[in-house]
């Protein structure tokens, strides 16, 4: 099978305007997303196209339409929508395939496109490989469809209002937010319309942030990035709880009621303690990545759940998901993917299932959060002058070793390379933090030392 160069973990993504991310690649891409959609069929591909607010997804989504229509697809263009509504809509309109613009979390500067298959999620990496694969092959662009085959593009006006229809309906019937006073923070990105108003709707009183998107000031201190603007506001406003989000809305940071900031270990544990009591998470198991804290593993095993690890990315959460049947997994980061409800990790749709277990037992976030008790843990990610394999990195590699015969059973150690950037990620969890920030400096000038 053909090796994946430009899909990286979540999509292609890069500096808009430079390669790949130019609108030379995204009409390349457009001609193979279509070849790859009309496999067995006989009629035109249908595709829906999102976007974030960044002024480059102009750009981007003119290309990669006009690729498209080339090819004789036909396009539902959303505007600035989530990115798990793209997921959703592609499925619930029986599209062929769902195509997100944007760059998640990343500066305005950047950019990313994401692909969904006709089923909402994300195509599979062997998928991503043969696509890329089509890229290469001069035939691609003398496939172009001429006269009335060729393909149209047009604007799909009611994805924002079937969205939000559908966030909200993932809301027990039973409940209301009447009298929850919600703080809410878009980023500046693709939920400012629809965020507000899913909460407003449902009874919340919101006050809104980050929702004056000018294109060039998506993810600038603001959202899931920087969720201590919303814990002021919170505290400012005497609100329940605060929600961030990032620039695609496909995942949430919690504030609660003081001010503090949750994350997604502490609202995954909140969450699949009372799944599992309800009996609705799956076999017992949450799926999470090796990033999640120790403390989460502890939570679920106290109420007589257990954790599945994955590699980093949504994706791989998804899957695991999937090929285990499992209903509810995520992210220390906030991606929290409920698969009874959605394919892929929705913010805002995470945000009502915290909320519904608060209204429901009447506590405070602040309250239900301290289901979880966190294992110390030491992060620090270190820029190199290259990438080497961790194996060939013979002082780092014993280093690491030397760490985990300290800790034992009391902690763990993931040193990876990151999957977006050429820095060294280096993690350490035990119950010491001084010891702890003492291993992780002792790794690094280790990887210094590997790499010259």
């Amino acid at each position: 099978m053909s090796e994946r160069k430009l899909f990286g973990t979540d999509g292609i993504r890069g500096r808009a305007n430079v390669d790949p991310m130019t609108p030379e690649l995204a009409l390349q891409l457009g001609r193979a997303i279509t070849s790859v959609a009309r496999r067995g069929k006989t009629r035109p591909p249908r595709i829906v196209i999102g976007k974030d607010t960044r002024v480059s997804g102009y750009m981007l989504e003119t290309a990669i339409s006009a690729g498209i229509c080339g090819a004789g697809g036909r396009v539902l263009l959303c505007g600035p929508i989530p990115t798990p509504a793209v997921a959703n809509l592609t499925q619930s309109m029986r599209a062929d395939a769902g195509v997100v613009i944007s760059a998640s979390h990343n500066a305005f500067a950047d950019n990313g496109i994401k692909l969904f298959g006709p089923d909402g999620f994300k195509l599979p990496d062997s998928e991503e490989a043969a696509i890329e694969a089509l890229l290469r092959d001069p035939k691609l662009a003398s496939q172009g469809k001429t006269g009335a085959s060729v393909g149209r593009a047009e604007r799909f006006d009611s994805s924002v209002g079937r969205y939000i229809v559908f966030a909200k309906n993932t809301f027990p019937k039973e409940l209301t937010l009447d009298g929850l006073r919600v703080v809410v923070d878009a980023a500046h990105g693709a939920a400012y319309r629809v965020a507000p108003a899913v909460f407003a709707e449902l009874g919340a009183e919101v006050i809104a942030l980050g929702v004056r998107p000018n294109g060039v000031n998506i993810n600038r201190n603001c959202g899931a990035l920087h969720p201590e603007h919303v814990a002021a506001e919170v505290k400012k406003k005497k609100a329940h709880l605060g929600v961030a989000l990032d620039g695609d809305a496909d995942r949430v940071i919690f504030v609660d009621e003081h001010g503090k900031i949750v994350d997604g270990d502490a609202i995954m544990a909140l969450c699949a303690t009372r799944m599992h009591k309800a009996r609705k998470l799956a076999k017992g198991k949450l799926v999470t990545t090796v990033m999640s804290n120790m403390g989460l593993e502890r939570a679920l095993e106290a109420v007589g759940g257990s954790v599945i690890r994955t590699n980093v990315g949504d994706r791989y959460v998804v899957e695991a998901l999937r090929s285990k049947s499992l209903s509810f997994g995520g992210e220390q980061s906030g991606h929290l993917i409920f698969m009874d409800h959605a394919t892929t990790g929705d913010g805002l749709v995470a945000a009502l299932q915290v909320i519904a277990i608060m209204v429901a037992e009447q506590k405070s976030l602040g309250e239900l959060s301290q289901v979880m008790e966190r294992v110390p843990q030491v992060l620090e990610s270190i820029k190199l002058p290259a990438r080497r394999p961790l194996e060939q990195m013979l002082k780092l590699t014993s280093r690491i070793g030397a760490a985990e015969k300290k800790l034992g059973r009391n902690g763990r150690v993931l040193v990876r390379w990151s999957g977006t950037e050429a820095k060294l990620r280096l993690m350490v969890e035990g119950p010491d933090p001084k010891v702890l920030k003492a291993l992780v400096d002792d790794m690094a000038d280790a990887a210094r030392q590997d790499i010259v």
